[in-house]
């Protein structure tokens, strides 16, 4: 029976390989990662910066459109509690009931 011819592993050749050419040339393991991730940053950034800028523009401009219909700080603040508690204080002598004509059509009695 014929024996298989050993080779070694040559896995660990490149692992070396690889160790001594980020010896020789440092910038590939830590110059053009903090280059890109700050070229990434930057682009980011200013991504960030468009829509805070964007968002501002729009809320300004709402701001302009209440003022060209002449809608003023005198303006009363509504809150919900003290409308409930206005139409709690209305009695109910202060409303008449109406009664309308029925439509064409709807003959009930």
């Amino acid at each position: 029976m014929p024996t298989f011819q050993s080779k070694s592993f040559t896995g660990e050749s490149r692992i070396n390989s690889l160790t001594q050419r980020i010896r020789q040339h440092p910038f590939l393991l830590f110059g053009l990662p903090f280059i890109v991730v700050v070229v990434g940053a930057s682009f980011g950034l200013s991504q960030l910066t468009q829509t805070k800028f964007d968002h501002r523009d729009m809320r300004h401009k709402k701001v302009e459109k209440e003022e060209a219909l002449g809608i003023g700080k005198d303006r009363r603040k509504l809150s919900i509690q003290e409308e409930y508690w206005r139409l709690q204080a209305k009695t109910e002598e202060d409303w008449e009931q109406v009664r309308i004509e029925r439509p064409n059509g709807s003959d009930q009695h």
